[in-house]
């Protein structure tokens, strides 16, 4: 009878980087999202095969259990999330953040309203965003 694989356990990383990106996002697109309740983080050796970013939530249940408002993890499968151009990572962060309602509450939007065209849409209004704001200041834009 053949061996069964052992699965590899996935690793969990802090990403300032992401954390810091997706909090100016939010400061644009997302003034419901308190960047204190959220963080960012990169995983390594995830055995999923499509997946480049996930967005967790502490359920109500756990909410009310420990005393707790909303909180959120973003999680960005290194191995995929980054091989991805500056601006395919803009609208993955932003996809993600979309699946957060507006009323906080630890629930999620689904892909009926978090879809390509709304990303897109999203992704174009950030863009006007981040150019005035750079213009304003005399900075070159980020992508």
């Amino acid at each position: 009878m053949p061996r069964k694989k052992k699965r590899k356990t996935i690793g969990y990383e802090f990403a300032l980087d992401l954390q810091q990106k997706a909090e100016r996002i939010c400061q644009a697109l997302f003034p419901h999202v308190k960047p204190e309740f959220f963080k960012c983080f990169r995983s390594f050796g995830s055995a999923s095969r499509r997946t480049v970013a996930r967005c967790h939530g502490l359920a109500k249940i756990m909410q009310k259990t420990i005393g707790c408002p909303a909180h959120y993890a973003i999680e960005f499968i290194s191995e995929r999330f980054d091989k991805l151009s500056g601006e395919e990572q803009t609208k993955v962060i932003i996809h993600e953040l979309m699946h957060i309602p507006h009323n906080f509450g630890g629930g999620f939007k689904h892909h009926d309203y978090v879809n390509d065209k709304n990303i897109e849409k999203m992704h174009r209004n950030y863009k006007k965003t981040v150019e005035t704001k750079s213009l304003d200041n005399g900075v070159v834009p980020e992508n």
